[in-house]
């Protein structure tokens, strides 16, 4: 089964489809139009740069396949978590000091973008404050304290450390030893804040075009998108459609790998438990190499999210599979029925640090063509709710005339998963088996 018949499958049984309808539609492009930008994607990082393009006086015309929010924008555990999905190492490793806590401070940034987002588009996406990113173990508590007191002495950066003695206090579950609480962090449901962007980017002229898969990229002064249907001449482009580029731009499929991960959704528990579960209502993770992620939600579900497939072959049995990895943690919900069970495929770079660039860059001029116009978003690995929506205004930023904050991350080097389209998934498969054996032991 290929990856697209896969994500159609696991898009059927979506809780947040079915609290969220589509009460918003947006035709399909039946013609040639022209603009000043042209997004390909219509998720939170296309809707995000159509927005701040819009608000810069840009005519922008944005193509998604589907729906908006259709994939991982509309579909992922809704936490909104300072940082990346790498270690800040990484990040210092290779820009160094001062440009790693740029980067930091932009993640924040990112946070706050929501919020701006939500109240002035009047966004009702359940939103809560607070994320906890908790350890199983000793070794894996000493491993986070020392991260814990690293990022407050260096990047400033504030959270509160639970004690094992305080852990009951934050979390009724016998599975973990320590953590730290972050006030910042937070919640949503992702699907209704992609559809607010939607409606907010609409509002602002945005021309929204779904059914509309990009065929071809024609580069040059100003390059040309052909759907099946019609196309669009923009003097810059935005690519912003991660594992769904559909083949138009192979140069950057190499750099990610198409990732399934699994959520479900409990049927309601009954309200006084739910609560006494995460007393603060938080987002949770735990600091797994291959997590668990979870959170509560404003009807009294558990939404429990974790299990991997690096092969893009759903695992069997998922629901039944998460009940128990959900029982495990909250031994309370044993006997709690799965209502919903869904998943989808994020976009993870080989260092877990998000690849944006410039076409050009990447293809160095090979095809003898002018792509410095068309732009990337890509790479976020799991952690791109907020990063997203920043994402889309650094590259806005860039198109207007001030290009530093976008080329400080453009800066991030990346490398291609090794073995070529046939070798590199069964090459990931092995390489994850092994962060896996390491979380067991």
């Amino acid at each position: 089964m290929s990856l697209l018949q896969t994500d159609l499958e696991l898009t059927k049984n979506s809780y947040y489809a079915a609290t969220a309808p589509r009460r918003q539609h947006f035709p399909s492009l039946q013609s040639h139009i022209d603009a000043d930008v042209a997004i390909v994607g219509g998720g939170l990082a296309g809707l995000s740069a159509a927005i701040e393009l819009a608000d810069r006086g840009y005519r922008v015309a944005l193509l998604e396949a589907r729906q908006v929010g259709w994939g991982a924008s509309g579909r992922n555990g809704g936490q909104a978590i300072a940082g990346l999905a790498c270690d800040q190492s990484v990040i210092e490793g290779q820009l160094g000091r001062e440009d790693s806590k740029r980067v930091w401070d932009m993640t924040l940034e990112a946070i706050r973008l929501i919020g701006e987002r939500r109240r002035r588009f009047d966004i009702d996406c359940d939103w809560r404050d607070g994320y906890m990113g908790l350890a199983v173990n000793a070794r894996k508590a000493r491993e986070l304290q020392a991260w814990h007191e690293q990022m407050q002495r260096d990047y400033g950066y504030e959270t509160s450390w639970i004690t094992p003695q305080d852990m009951p206090n934050w979390i009724a579950s016998p599975r973990f030893h320590s953590g730290i609480h972050d006030p910042k962090g937070g919640h949503l449901h992702p699907l209704k804040y992609s559809l607010g962007l939607a409606a907010a980017a609409a509002g602002l002229g945005v021309q929204i075009h779904e059914d509309s898969g990009v065929t071809e990229i024609l580069p040059g002064r100003l390059p040309k998108l052909r759907t099946a249907q019609g196309s669009v001449s923009a003097s810059h482009v935005l690519l912003a459609g991660n594992v769904y580029l559909q083949g138009i731009a192979p140069v950057l499929e190499k750099r990610v790998m198409p990732v399934g991960t699994y959520i479900v959704a409990s049927e309601p528990i009954e309200p006084t438990l739910a609560q006494s579960l995460v007393p603060s209502g938080s987002a949770v993770c735990d600091t797994n190499f291959v997590l668990d992620y979870f959170r509560p939600t404003l009807d009294h579900r558990m939404l429990y999210g974790g299990r991997v497939s690096y092969s893009t072959a759903t695992p069997p049995n998922l629901a039944a599979s998460m009940q128990r990895r959900m029982a495990r943690t909250f031994p309370q919900l044993k006997d709690t029925r799965i209502e919903f069970a869904w998943g989808g495929f994020v976009d993870i770079s080989m260092n877990r640090a998000p690849d944006f660039g410039r076409l050009a860059d990447r293809l160095h001029d090979r095809q003898g063509s002018d792509w410095s116009n068309v732009y990337y978003l890509q790479g976020f690995s799991g952690h791109g709710l907020a990063l997203t929506g920043l994402a889309g205004k650094l590259v806005a930023e860039a198109i207007a005339g001030d290009a530093e904050r976008f080329d400080t991350f453009a800066r991030i080097r990346h490398r291609p998963f090794p073995g070529g389209r046939l070798l590199r998934t069964p090459a990931l498969v092995a390489g994850m088996a092994y962060y896996r054996l390491r979380d067991l032991l």
